[in-house]
């Protein structure tokens, strides 16, 4: 029983990371905007949801 369960943790670990991929992608397109805007507070921002996006990755990668 703990090995299926296993199996379906990384089956939607494997999609939330194609995912995760593609939130990551467009939030660099978005800080690319922004240094291109000169946007201070947009860049924050954008920095702040890579960070969460990559602990959020780091941690699926080591299930």
């Amino acid at each position: 029983m703990k090995q299926v369960v296993n199996m379906y943790k990384k089956a939607n670990g494997n999609k939330r990371l194609a995912v995760l991929r593609l939130e990551v992608d467009y939030e660099l397109a978005t800080l690319y905007d922004a240094m291109i805007e000169k946007n201070e507070e947009k860049k924050t921002v954008c920095k702040q949801k890579l960070e969460t996006l990559r602990q959020e990755m780091v941690k699926l990668q080591n299930v």
